[in-house]
């Protein structure tokens, strides 16, 4: 008799049972909405930005290089064939700059879905015509960026040409919600132009810089600015002092300005600024991991800025 239920207990279980399962319910539905959207990589944050803005809702974003490294010197780590493993849309900058390691990532994540020549995989460099890179003339010709220079995240007005191409593939992939990809693409390269033709608009023309590697260079094709040397003898070597001393002689009776991106050493900026009397500069080559296009528009800003110093 003592383990028989009485009436009255007999309701209370039920009501745990049925709220039980009410929690199992609501568990489940995030897990179920989410099955509906579109499973992005982005090798970089500026290709991060550009698929937030166009991808919305229907799409879920995750970035692989931070921000404040190198993306030509990154290991294929195993969270990188994790998050590829199970993406529907690899999004590469390409021409060269991740070679060093994400094909070993994309074969270690064994998604067929993201290979080469398939309708998941967005090589950004092939909607682009890039600048001739300087390893393609000279000693150094066919060492590096033989597709011509990579670094084109620094021109909006070139990223306003992949965000068009994006919105296209998202339209193929999710042909439910291609209006709108659509849609989101042209205002977000409209956006990219407009910021641009902005910025240029208010710094004084003819302005020259000299940049470490041959990344910031693109700032030259929005902004009225001339590069006319760089810090490396030749791409991938640091600066010399043979070099650095070379440089002073050819620029000594010119003004501007020295450029390099956060993770590059300072030393040979900080010599020119010394014998030039140039301003340097650190600038961040992309905007923060989890940026959306506001955070690209920023960007922009700040390179931009580095031309009001004088």
């Amino acid at each position: 008799m003592k383990n028989r239920k009485t009436p009255q207990q007999r309701p209370a279980i039920g009501l745990s049972a049925l709220s039980a399962a009410a929690l199992a319910t609501a568990l489940l539905l995030p897990a179920q909405a989410s099955a509906d959207e579109l499973n992005v990589v982005a090798t970089t944050s500026s290709l991060g930005a550009l698929a937030r803005e166009i991808g919305g809702d229907e799409t879920r974003v995750r970035v692989l290089a931070a921000p404040d490294r190198d993306a030509h010197y990154l290991d294929a780590r195993p969270s990188f064939m994790a998050a590829l493993r199970n993406a529907d849309l690899l999004l590469e900058l390409g021409a060269g700059l991740e070679e060093g390691w994400l094909p070993a990532a994309t074969r270690g994540a064994s998604n067929p879905a993201i290979n080469e020549g398939q309708p998941g995989h967005f090589y950004a460099a092939g909607k682009v015509d890039l600048r001739r890179s300087i390893t393609q003339d000279g000693p150094n010709m066919g060492h590096v960026h033989e597709e011509g220079n990579p670094h084109f995240n620094v021109d909006p007005l070139r990223m306003a040409e992949v965000g068009l191409a994006l919105g296209e593939r998202l339209a193929e992939l999710d042909s439910a919600n291609a209006d709108v990809y659509r849609e989101r693409a042209e205002e977000t390269a409209q956006r990219l132009r407009e910021h641009a033709e902005d910025l240029a608009g208010e710094l004084a023309p003819d302005q020259n810089i000299v940049v470490y590697h041959e990344d910031l260079d693109y700032l030259e094709e929005w902004l009225p600015a001339t590069v006319v040397g760089y810090l490396e003898p030749a791409p991938g070597i640091p600066p010399t002092g043979r070099h650095l001393q070379s440089l002073v002689g050819e620029l000594e009776d010119m003004d501007g300005h020295v450029l390099y991106a956060e993770f590059q050493p300072p030393r040979g900026a900080e010599f020119l600024e010394r014998e030039l009397g140039w301003d340097s500069h650190a600038v961040p080559l992309d905007p923060p991991q989890d940026a959306g296009l506001d955070g690209y528009l920023e960007l922009m800003e700040t390179w931009a800025s580095t031309f009001r110093t004088r």
